[in-house]
């Protein structure tokens, strides 16, 4: 089993074994998270097959188990599907667990932030096309989220978010060479701003609020029409 997929694996086994708990009983969920993850995973997992053609970034051969989809480790695959999954779970636990009508007022505040913040480094680093997407996504799905859809649950999902960043810190910070002699996920500098936190290109930031703010936007649209 390759280093890789011991990383992400780590980061699904809890969140699956919980998933039986008898309050959030998430597993009765899985009707309507699995098709926001695949749904979502398409996508992502289309731009990161064409960045991988064009060395906006790379995996590296040794940390790997060798089975590629494309230009795509297995691994890299899985990690639209583990990550994903472990992000809703901590999602449903916060939901079911405490009383989060209070964040309302931290949405009004984080979405012009994270907006205007995605908004600067994406133009000021207009030519560094992972910098420019992934900060012009973050801020558009924000923007739309907050004031087009006005989705309530956008401030149950901010806490998730700030929660995940610790576990994302650590996967994230294994897979970008934290812990490893050379990266398992390189990135070619000339496309990204060059700021780290840690090791973690802040773009992956940016990047991953895009995607599970989509997932959990389609996992809550899946619920809600079962429930109408």
């Amino acid at each position: 089993m390759s280093l890789y997929f011991i990383v992400i694996l780590a980061s699904l086994i809890g969140p699956f074994a919980l998933s039986f708990d008898k309050k959030i009983h998430f597993y009765t969920y899985w009707r309507y998270l699995f098709p926001a993850i695949f749904i979502v995973a398409i996508p992502f997992i289309f731009w990161d097959e064409i960045f991988t053609q064009w060395g906006v970034w790379g995996f590296n051969k040794d940390y790997l188990n060798g089975f590629f989809i494309g230009n795509l480790p297995i691994e890299e695959v899985c990690f639209f599907i583990f990550v994903p999954y472990a992000c809703v779970f901590i999602y449903e636990v916060l939901v079911g667990y405490f009383t989060l009508e209070k964040l309302q007022n931290v949405a009004k505040y984080f979405a012009p932030f994270v907006s205007i913040l995605a908004l600067v480094i994406g133009t000021l680093y207009f030519d560094r096309i992972y910098t420019m997407l992934a900060c012009y996504l973050a801020a558009l799905l924000s923007l739309l989220t907050y004031y087009y859809f006005k989705s309530r649950w956008f401030s149950n999902f901010i806490l998730t978010y700030f929660i995940v960043q610790i576990p994302f810190f650590i996967v994230n910070g294994i897979l970008t060479g934290m812990m490893t002699e050379n990266p398992i996920v390189w990135y070619n500098e000339s496309e990204i701003t060059g700021f780290r936190v840690g090791t973690i290109p802040i773009e992956d930031f940016f990047y991953n609020f895009s995607m599970l703010l989509l997932v959990v936007a389609c996992y809550n649209f899946f619920k809600s029409r079962k429930t109408n």
